[in-house]
């Protein structure tokens, strides 16, 4: 007999070896190399596109093209709209991935629910549970219709046949890491077994107008787990972020065709499920306490939202030779690089001092516009003098302690006075986008870190 062929591929990155290699020499990560059988392609079966008939070629600006089916469907969900550009559009792909526990198969039985009650046939695919546990999940959160549809299944092609029966509207797959198609050898969840799964299924989304919706599982290092071509072939990606000791629990969008990119939406973890924030800003410091030093009012923008959180900060002495820097919520070389700007600009001794940072309510930061916070925070508790409860603070510092200026300047200042703060430090820098803010004695235009220091 005829000794079959096997391949050596990446689980990382999808790349192919004949041999077993230690390190991969493309993505460079160690023992990530498992062996599998390459498909056979079918004899008489073509590679096919995702047109329907012949191949054809139109102009830009051909009246023939039309927008019929790209409108945006509601969820039922405003957070969820909110994140996916304002809806669900017809033969969407989209993958959604967080960390175990997190809340993921909640929220898509929660979203799917919401949907099918609004008249739209719905199949809920779940390869983990038994219909039965779904089921007696659903009924918990009140998730229920009969327009959803149920199924404990991990073949795709009997997958494929439940979708050509009921014709849904929406399927969701939770997770594509269980999925597999017969005609592979290699094992579920393999670079292999998910690639040309979501091949299939985004073939699917794109000729039968079906929006499909994959649930993925997050590696240690915090990328959806899978090979990287795989947030490549979908429409949106949507990460489903939290920390299982706080409540709060963030959508963030990080690719979307159909929409913004980077929109946020918050939910809230109870005994019913997920629970739409309407007001993160409200929510975020509802419990900050009155003249406390060390704690400083940032105002933030996530896509299109701006909204309020709380900075603290607190200076211990230390006697150690090297003090200890703990940042969470925000990046630790960041904070690494403002402590050496104010430690140059401000002669402060803050060699003596360990340092800890903290974002109140488990909300992570990405933006450098918090620099200023995070400044003025620190300034507070190590001259233990607190910080005026209707001050917010934004900016960006620069290595020689100038104040730079940052996007949206308009929305926080909106943002802010909507939730009662009255006196705002802001780079100088974004005067020209706010020249009715000129003359307003509430705004505190900065152009150095020792302003800020003065004024504090």
């Amino acid at each position: 007999m005829v000794k079959q062929r096997t391949i050596f591929v990446c689980q990382n990155c999808g790349s192919h070896s004949p041999k077993w290699l230690g390190k991969c020499p493309d993505c460079e990560a160690w023992n990530t190399f498992a062996e599998e059988t390459p498909a056979v392609e079918v004899q008489g079966e073509k590679a096919r596109g995702l047109g329907r008939g012949e191949a054809k070629a139109v102009k830009l600006n051909d009246a023939s093209i039309t927008l019929e089916n790209i409108q945006h469907i509601s969820t039922g969900s405003a957070e969820f709209d909110r994140v996916l550009g304002g809806g669900l559009v017809p033969g969407s792909f989209t993958l959604v991935g967080g960390d175990p526990g997190i809340g993921k198969s909640t929220l898509m039985l929660q979203t799917v629910a919401k949907l099918a009650k609004a008249g739209h046939k719905v199949l809920y695919v779940s390869g983990e549970e038994s219909v039965a546990q779904t089921q007696m999940r659903a009924k918990r959160l009140g998730a229920t219709s009969d327009n959803l549809y149920l199924a404990a299944e991990t073949n795709l092609e009997v997958i494929l046949s439940l979708t050509e029966q009921l014709k849904p509207f929406l399927i969701v797959i939770d997770s594509i890491q269980t999925v597999f198609l017969p005609a592979l050898q290699s094992a579920p969840g393999s670079v292999s077994q998910v690639r040309e799964c979501a091949a299939k299924l985004m073939f699917l989304a794109k000729t039968e107008g079906v929006c499909v919706q994959l649930v993925g599982h997050i590696t240690k290092d915090g990328s959806i787990a899978g090979p990287k071509v795989l947030e490549h072939m979908v429409d949106t990606v949507l990460s489903f972020e939290g920390d299982n000791n706080h409540q709060f629990r963030i959508l963030r969008g990080l690719k979307n065709r159909f929409g913004a990119a980077n929109e946020l939406g918050v939910f809230e973890m109870n005994s019913s499920g997920l629970v739409e924030v309407k007001n993160p800003s409200e929510l975020f410091l509802s419990e900050r306490a009155q003249s406390s030093p060390g704690s400083a009012v940032f105002c933030t923008v996530e896509g299109t939202r701006p909204f309020l959180v709380e900075v603290q900060a607190l200076a211990t002495r230390t006697n150690m030779s090297m003090p200890r820097r703990t940042a969470i919520g925000i990046d630790p070389n960041r904070v690494h690089l403002l402590l050496a700007i104010m430690d140059k600009h401000l002669n402060l001794d803050l060699y003596a001092h360990d340092i800890f940072i903290n974002v109140a309510g488990g909300i992570k930061i990405n933006e450098p516009a918090c620099d200023m916070a995070v400044a003025a925070a620190l300034l507070s508790t190590l001259k233990n003098k607190a910080i005026g409860k209707d001050h917010c603070f934004f900016g960006e510092l620069g290595l020689t302690g100038e104040v730079r200026g940052v996007g949206f300047p308009e929305l926080r200042l909106k943002e802010g006075r909507k939730l009662g703060f009255e006196k705002f430090f802001i780079p100088i820098n974004n005067q020209r986008q706010l020249k009715t803010e000129k003359e307003n004695s509430t705004v505190n235009w900065l152009e150095s870190i020792k302003e800020l220091q003065k004024l504090i």
